[in-house]
């Protein structure tokens, strides 16, 4: 079944984590899509309660997964080649642990957002 990750393209932690998962996670049929530029897609899981500034989505199938759950869940799935994998899915699969860390990651992507003078909510620029 294919998988879809919905992320911040603007933010380059997000950026970095969805390329290298599509690429070295091991994760068969992931299909990654940049939320920022996908207007239809932000609006659509918006409507469906899914604010995309808010956290990262996961879908598979009908189950949607968003924030820290979604990163749980596809670190959970991961099988990395890649060291920063190695790192977040150590870091991340454990749904507690995520939900505790995934603070500090919406910190750093605000920062980062902030830096390159985009804003978190890609609908309120």
């Amino acid at each position: 079944m294919l998988k879809t990750l919905v992320y911040d393209g603007g933010c380059p932690f997000c950026k970095a984590f969805a390329l290298q998962s599509e690429l070295k996670g091991g994760i068969p049929d992931l299909l990654i899509r940049d939320g920022r530029l996908e207007h239809g897609l932000r609006n659509d899981l918006r409507q469906r309660g899914f604010d995309l500034s808010e956290g990262a989505v996961l879908m598979d199938g009908d189950r949607i997964w968003h924030g820290s759950e979604a990163i749980s869940v596809l670190c959970s799935q991961l099988k990395p080649s890649d060291p920063l994998l190695v790192l977040l899915n150590g870091l991340f699969r454990d749904s507690k642990r995520a939900r505790f860390l995934y603070p500090g990651l919406l910190a750093a992507r605000q920062l980062a957002l902030a830096l390159k003078g985009l804003t978190v909510d890609p609908d309120r620029a």
